[in-house]
């Protein structure tokens, strides 16, 4: 039987953490960040789910005040499909409204329909547009907001 699990990122989730990254997205972020955004940055939260202990996915968030916003997140492609990003940035909502957050934003590219999708289920709204925001092909960001 599958266990499922959502815990907070480890540094011993990162190597596992930066592989999901980079079979994800067209532009990884450097190995250096996770390492950065665990130590040194006291806003950032992270978590991976696990299936049976091993990492199949990943989210991070910034909370400031009341404001938090999504940095990234992504299942591991073999996973995908089976409604694990769902089950997980559920999970991250309400760990920021447990913690006070009242409003949520976040980035996704304007071809990025599918997990556009994800995030109107949860009431996210357009809020703007990010030029150039993607530095591997300079594609704009739609910009995402709901009030928890």
């Amino acid at each position: 039987m599958t266990q499922i699990d959502i815990r907070s990122m480890t540094e011993a989730d990162m190597e596992a953490v930066k592989q999901i990254d980079r079979r994800s997205f067209t532009d990884p972020w450097p190995d250096y960040v996770y390492q950065e955004e665990l130590t040194n940055n006291q806003h950032a939260k992270y978590f991976v789910m696990t299936n049976d202990q091993e990492v199949i996915g990943f989210c991070g968030v910034w909370m400031v005040l009341d404001e938090a916003q999504i940095t990234n997140i992504a299942i591991d492609p073999n996973y995908q499909g089976n409604g694990y990003g769902t089950v997980l940035f559920q999970y991250v909502i309400n760990y920021a409204i447990a913690h006070g957050i009242i409003r949520l934003s976040l980035e996704v590219r304007v071809s990025n329909t599918r997990a556009q999708a994800v995030y109107k289920k949860f009431g996210l709204k357009p809020g703007g547009i990010r030029k150039n925001y993607y530095s591997d092909n300079q594609e704009d960001a739609l910009v995402l907001w709901v009030n928890l």
